[in-house]
């Protein structure tokens, strides 16, 4: 099959170069070289902090494993507003950065979980993370085909960043009080958590995703809470966190039940 000149000339073999086609309103169609720096920085700062992660938890190091998982957190919820904000979006960008979300949320946290305690419970144990990964790629996947689709306002089925959120606050929580010490049914605990997690990722449960929220103004009520949990948080860190990722992903199921119980009693 003959290529135009010019698609000879970008791919030469003998450059690392990536050319982009960016298709306007207009039909018109350009032709880019070359990738943008700044959100893809903020990608490949994610994408590293997976991987100290997991070289993390290979050494013994937990606590710093699961600090790594949401160092990534932070960086990947920079990396598409500074592209927004800088109106650098790109399709190369998008999978870069679902690629790093598969490395820093799907592999990470089940690495990090199955060498802390899940390696306990053998191939049982190494089953549980398997199931976490595997759900973590359905998610990124179903993300990627739904994303112009779908409602804005919702997310379909848990967000990987707070599934990976809630196995990284386990562990850490776990170290932070020497668990595995004290309790002999961590292990099993932590596996439902892991397998949940990751069915979680894979339902069609709703989650609210605060993209529209009105940021400038809210209900004085709202700030109850939000005191609440800023002093759960200061008191203590990991269980803060912990307990306020088992709320988001606890909220999702429990207001799905309440529509549909009350759909049938209306």
């Amino acid at each position: 099959m003959s290529q135009a000149p010019h698609d000879h000339d970008d791919h030469t073999g003998l450059t690392f170069e990536v050319v982009e086609d960016e298709h306007h309103e207009s039909g018109q169609k350009t032709r880019h070289k070359g990738i943008y720096l700044l959100p893809n920085l903020f990608t490949t700062a994610a994408l590293f902090s997976g991987f100290y992660a997991i070289i993390s938890a290979m050494g013994g190091r937990f606590e710093a494993a699961a600090m790594g998982i949401f160092v990534a957190g932070l960086f990947d919820g920079m990396d598409g507003r500074v592209a927004r904000m800088t109106n650098t979006q790109s399709a190369f960008g998008a999978e870069f950065d679902s690629l790093s979300d598969m490395v820093s949320f799907g592999v990470a946290p089940a690495l990090v979980m199955f060498s802390w305690c899940l390696h306990d419970l053998g191939k049982f144990g190494w089953i549980c993370a398997f199931i976490y990964c595997v759900s973590a790629a359905f998610r990124l996947a179903r993300f990627n085909v739904q994303m112009d689709v779908v409602d804005k306002r919702y997310f379909i089925g848990l967000a990987s960043p707070l599934a990976a959120a809630i196995v990284a606050a386990c562990v850490w929580v776990g170290v932070d009080n020497d668990l595995l010490r004290h309790y002999d049914g961590i292990p099993v605990l932590a596996a439902f958590i892991t397998v949940s997690a990751g069915f979680l990722m894979v339902s069609n449960v709703k989650y609210y995703s605060f993209k529209e929220l009105d940021r400038s103004r809210v209900p004085f009520v709202v700030m109850l809470p939000i005191v609440l949990v800023f002093g759960i948080v200061m008191y203590n860190l990991p269980i803060g966190i912990l307990a306020m990722s088992l709320l988001y992903a606890g909220a999702g199921p429990v207001a799905a039940l309440w529509n549909r119980w009350r759909g049938k009693t209306a």
